[in-house]
């Protein structure tokens, strides 16, 4: 077998149709886009436009508010947590924002990490994060750990 002898399969690869290439092309002259009109010129972007009509998305009222500074955290679930303390990637003895992150139960702290309480925890463990859920600081009490909230430092400017 040499490179000049390779070959896609059959069907796999399809020729691109080339617009405007004379009468026997079957998309000769006018290209497919008809006659005339705005929409058989070049530079045309009429998404949304309704003939001068006010258009839909600026009839209906607008709805909601973003809060600009709210914060996202990372959240993770006691189930996980206690997987990873089964798998000897986590030391129960002491969690941290950093230790979660350094044995991949979360990719990044984001604005915190925080705790919910979706699944068991059996181990023993001391869990230092942003934030938890009451069910998730009272499930790790009642397995014996502590839960403590640490206050993230603001970020200097």
């Amino acid at each position: 077998m040499r490179l000049n002898e390779l070959s896609d399969n059959p069907g796999a690869t399809k020729k691109r149709k080339r617009i405007g290439r004379g009468p026997g092309s079957g998309t000769g002259k006018m290209g497919g886009r008809g006659i005339k009109g705005q929409k058989s010129r070049s530079g045309v972007a009429i998404n949304g436009y309704e003939g001068g009509q006010m258009p839909l998305y600026q009839r209906l009222p607008k709805r909601g508010f973003s809060k600009p500074n709210r914060k996202a955290f990372a959240v993770i679930n006691l189930g996980l947590i206690q997987k990873f303390i089964d798998l000897g990637k986590l030391d129960a003895a002491s969690i941290t924002e950093d230790s979660l992150v350094e044995s991949g139960v979360v990719r990044r702290k984001l604005d915190g990490i925080r705790v919910l309480a979706k699944g068991e925890i059996t181990a023993k463990a001391n869990i230092a994060v942003t934030g938890a859920s009451k069910s998730a600081v009272e499930a790790v009490e009642k397995a014996g750990g502590a839960l403590t909230l640490v206050a993230k430092a603001a970020a200097a400017e």
